[in-house]
């Protein structure tokens, strides 16, 4: 009895095993996010519809925290377009569950199970994944959910190609106080060079635009091959009111352990 009760105990975490991983993208992020107890949103902006998630507590605070994933997976092997650009373990999710400030996770176009929607080709989440129309529909979706709930200042945090995409829609967003970029790919061009892959000629490049004096947080992995140090910290420390910090991360990992304090740091910096 207890062989054949082991038997069918393993046969259950198989099939549960099968089934996480023939799920999608998307639902795996929406299982996430559920699970931290965000509420999805579907927004149309400038063209697209936009999946993120929201976590409002009770608060008087005008003040609204954005979170900005990285660029999940845009190729397959590095050769192929993926079919589903939608990131496959999400870094930013995590942080903002440890974040007790209303935030939003802000989804791109195409991305969180919208790959297929009109409007959507290949180049919106490989060459054009920092261009024009992905900002603008970015930036709509920001200012229409800041109306709609009474926010009046944010912070953009953007981790990877989302720090990319928060630099470049802050100057778009006056409410903007702050912008923290964790990894972030701050030059897209040098950063292409760097690995030798295609640049990404659809795309804006923050470090071809000026700080008009937002504050800036950039926090760089000590451990990070993909965005590593050296690549951006003298460039980014040339910003005006912009600090530089190393901390001990790698691209995706360490940074749940430094982001209670980095929180706190923003808190008082108010």
């Amino acid at each position: 009895m207890l062989q054949n009760r082991r038997r069918y105990f393993s046969f259950e975490l198989g099939l549960l095993l099968i089934l996480s991983a023939c799920s999608s993208p998307a639902t795996r992020l929406h299982d996430q996010a559920k699970q931290f107890g965000f509420q999805a949103v579907e927004s149309a902006a400038a063209g697209f519809t936009l999946t993120s998630f929201k976590h409002l507590p009770a608060s008087a605070s005008k003040r609204l925290h954005v979170y900005l994933e990285g660029d999940g997976r845009p190729w397959e092997r590095g050769l192929f377009p993926t079919a589903d650009p939608t990131t496959r373990a999400s870094a930013i999710l995590k942080l903002m569950a440890l974040d007790p400030e209303p935030a939003l996770y802000l989804g791109r176009p195409c991305y969180n199970g919208h790959a297929g929607d009109q409007g959507c080709t290949h180049n919106l989440w490989t060459s054009a994944r920092y261009g024009e129309r992905v900002v603008t529909s970015m930036t709509q979706a920001i200012i229409n959910f800041c109306d709609q709930h009474g926010y009046q200042e944010i912070v953009l945090i953007g981790h990877s190609g989302g720090g990319t995409l928060a630099l470049l829609m802050a100057e778009r967003l006056p409410q903007t106080v702050a912008v923290v970029t964790l990894a972030g790919n701050y030059d897209i061009d040098i950063w292409a060079d760097h690995h030798g892959y295609q640049r990404l000629s659809e795309s804006l490049n923050p470090a071809t635009y000026n700080n008009a004096g937002i504050p800036e947080w950039h926090l760089l992995g000590k451990r990070d091959s993909n965005i590593p140090p050296d690549l951006f910290q003298e460039a980014l420390q040339r910003r005006p009111n912009s600090r530089v910090q190393i901390v001990d991360a790698d691209h995706s990992q360490g940074w749940q352990a430094i982001w209670p304090q980095v929180l706190q740091d923003l808190e008082q910096r108010r």
